[in-house]
């Protein structure tokens, strides 16, 4: 089986691209096979690579393609997590297969349209600027019907008091994109952008603990990725200071759907980034977002129906994406062996 890789500026590693057509549907059968191939990418040096992208042609009519995201956890090589969803890998996906034919050639003004398997999400994707490996995208969250703003809070409030080892941390559980926990300076136990940017081990133990109260108060299971976790502060630049938690360390820089849950949230009044937004004059649905590698900008447009503000659409803009490659996946390989008639033969 042949697989990809491309690499999404500011993501923490690349991602591995596989035609999910030739794979199991059913999860157990997949993730046997996908342990398989962590073996595999381990023994040949690729074992950073954490992030798997399974795509197709679309299964609907509205959309090009059909992406699921699986999140190769650290710990142990069959350990996976598949609750969420990844903007990087998407925007890696689409670079790879417009290799292979599976969506248009990509061109500046093209888009392709992504229906997330994972979460529901529906993205299109625009090329900015393409050469001969790199590809640049405008990324927007689609919400169709728009969704009342307050249906993101997944506690139905803007803050949320959590127990964390021993204190009181306010904070505001948001989904758009993927859930998040917004943490402010004061829960975060930081005074300015260059003590929430330094590699300081105490923070991040500090955030995973707020994440793992975040999760016990959700009821989730303590050893998924979700709810993530980031850290806003307003910045002297304008702009919001923004640091976050991958996996297994400081993310780079923040997840394309952290910016746009990051993006969305300031439009939810009361919340922690809402707050922020304002303390630097973003008040009109578009942020600068500042992290330790580099500045992105967002844009969250909402609507007012019927006296509620709902969101209609979050675009991320300057997305890089490289690819790197293509090569045979030795492990996935009898995957691709079909039965016809008694016989085995590789499909068309």
């Amino acid at each position: 089986m042949i697989g990809h890789l491309a690499y999404a500026a500011g993501s923490p590693c690349p991602t591995l691209v596989l035609d999910a057509r030739d794979l199991p549907r059913e999860e157990g059968p997949l993730l046997a096979a996908l342990t398989e191939s962590r073996r595999w990418l381990e023994a040949g040096g690729a074992g950073h690579v954490l992030k798997i992208a399974l795509v197709e042609p679309s299964r609907h009519p509205l959309f090009d393609l059909d992406y699921r995201f699986v999140q190769a956890l650290p710990a142990a090589v069959d350990r996976f997590d598949v609750r969420g969803s990844c903007g990087h890998s998407i925007l890696a996906s689409i670079t790879a297969v417009s290799r292979t034919g599976l969506v248009h050639r990509l061109g500046p003004g093209v888009r392709n349209r992504v229906r997330v398997l994972n979460n529901g999400d529906h993205l299109v994707c625009e090329v900015d600027e393409v050469d001969r490996d790199q590809v640049e995208f405008t990324v927007h969250f689609v919400r169709n019907p728009p969704t009342p703003v307050e249906g993101l809070l997944l506690t139905g409030e803007p803050r949320t008091r959590l127990d964390v080892a021993g204190r009181r941390v306010d904070v505001s559980l948001v989904s758009a994109g993927n859930p998040y926990v917004f943490v402010d300076a004061a829960g975060a136990g930081v005074a300015s952008r260059d003590e929430l940017f330094a590699d300081d081990p105490v923070l991040m133990a500090r955030l995973l603990d707020i994440r793992a109260a975040a999760a016990a108060h959700l009821g989730w299971p303590a050893e998924s990725v979700f709810p993530k976790v980031a850290v806003v502060l307003p910045d002297e630049h304008g702009t919001l200071a923004a640091r976050a938690i991958s996996v297994p360390s400081w993310h780079p820089t923040l997840a394309l759907t952290g910016a746009a849950c990051l993006g969305a949230a300031t439009g939810i009044e009361g919340t922690v980034p809402w707050l922020a937004a304002r303390e630097v004059g973003c008040v009109d649905g578009r942020v600068g977002i500042a992290t330790p590698g580099g500045t992105t900008s967002v844009t969250a447009a909402t609507v007012f129906r019927d006296g509620t503000r709902e969101l209609a659409w979050i675009s991320v803009s300057h997305k890089v994406v490289t690819f790197h490659g293509s090569f045979f996946v030795e492990p996935l390989a009898r995957f691709q062996l079909k039965e016809i008639g008694g016989c085995l033969s590789l499909p068309a």
